[in-house]
């Protein structure tokens, strides 16, 4: 059971985060991105996370999607070093050009095999989040949706399985396996 109380700097940092991402939509359902960056948060502080994860998980992509190294700043100011520090850890890349995707993913297990509890925990509640909008959205269109990816149905599959390896079978890490081994499974259209 989690004692997290959440202060004025987590109210504030839903509303950057709204002004941030306003604009921006999820790839294949089109609803609008917030809500990914609200159940990341919620499943990290489901999960025992702090307010500084929270936070992390709410911005977790702003620095990837809205302004690279100038925004990591302006979190810095606002939120402190170790919320920068956790974003860091769950960011692919922080300036143009975005690189390849394999590379971009290598670089990425990498990062996550030496994380911190913080990191992995905010990194784990993204992914976990992600693979269920993509179940629900291959319900909705079948196979067709590896086609909205810079990679195809085996390389994001072998992705899944690197992931399911260092998160581990507890808790979140529990329903991230059970998700993946469910995109395994062929669907019929």
């Amino acid at each position: 059971m989690s004692n997290t109380i959440l202060s004025q700097q987590f109210s504030e940092a839903l509303v950057y985060t709204a002004e941030l991402h306003r604009e921006q939509r999820r790839k294949i359902s089109g609803v609008p991105y917030l809500t990914h960056l609200l159940s990341v948060a919620a499943l990290v502080l489901e999960d025992g996370g702090d307010e500084d994860e929270a936070i992390a998980g709410l911005l977790h992509d702003a620095i990837e999607d809205q302004g690279g190294i100038p925004t990591r700043e302006v979190i810095r100011q606002k939120f402190g070093d170790r919320v920068v520090e956790i974003i860091a850890g769950c960011t692919e890349w922080d300036c143009p050009p975005k690189p390849p995707w394999k590379e971009r993913k290598l670089k990425y297990l990498a990062q996550l095999r030496t994380a911190s509890e913080s990191v992995r925990r905010v990194s784990l509640a993204d992914k976990l989040h992600n693979l269920r909008s993509l179940l629900m959205d291959r319900q909705k269109i079948g196979e067709r949706v590896w086609e909205s990816f810079g990679a195809g149905r085996s390389e994001m599959l072998w992705f899944y399985h690197e992931l399911v390896k260092l998160y581990g079978s507890d808790g979140l890490g529990a329903a991230f396996a059970q998700a993946v081994a469910e995109l395994e499974q062929p669907v019929d259209f």
